[in-house]
């Protein structure tokens, strides 16, 4: 891929996505869990390489991970860009993926925490593949900064 080396610093493994040349001439990767052929922008680079990451490195089945999760907040559709369920199929983690060049601002972390508002998972976590930030949840409902495995 021709944006390949702009993606060597990132902190997650390359993804291991099939490729192909897409009808406008950009590259497009297969997204497995969603079964169809996605655009691959600076932010799906990153979606696609967490991906990789929790089911290589975390161990977790594939089939717990889902993509573009749907959220409702003040009646607006929203999706979060993966959720993590447990073996009961409830959600336990909750993960905002961001382009390499997006900083992981306050804003980022507000934007995954409202939408956990909704999801009710234990952590949450952004990153922008350079940089990693999770959270966990606590019964008393403030977030906590925690260590995410890498």
């Amino acid at each position: 891929m021709e944006d390949n080396e702009k993606y060597n610093d990132l902190i997650f493994s390359p993804h291991l996505s099939r490729c192909r040349k897409g009808a406008d001439g950009g590259v497009e990767v297969w997204a497995p869990q969603r079964g169809l052929w996605l655009r691959l922008t600076p932010e799906e680079e990153v979606r696609r390489r967490v991906v990789r990451h929790l089911t290589e490195r975390l161990k977790v089945p594939a089939t717990h991970i889902v993509e573009e999760y749907p959220v409702m907040l003040n009646g607006q559709a929203q999706r979060a860009d993966i959720v993590v369920v447990d073996r009961q199929m409830k959600p336990w983690l909750v993960v905002e993926c961001k382009a390499p060049e997006v900083a992981l601002s306050q804003s980022v972390v507000d934007q995954v925490v409202r939408y956990n508002s909704v999801i009710g998972a234990r952590q949450v976590v952004v990153t922008n593949g350079r940089l990693v930030e999770a959270y966990a949840l606590s019964e008393k409902g403030t977030y906590t900064k925690i260590d995410f495995p890498l």
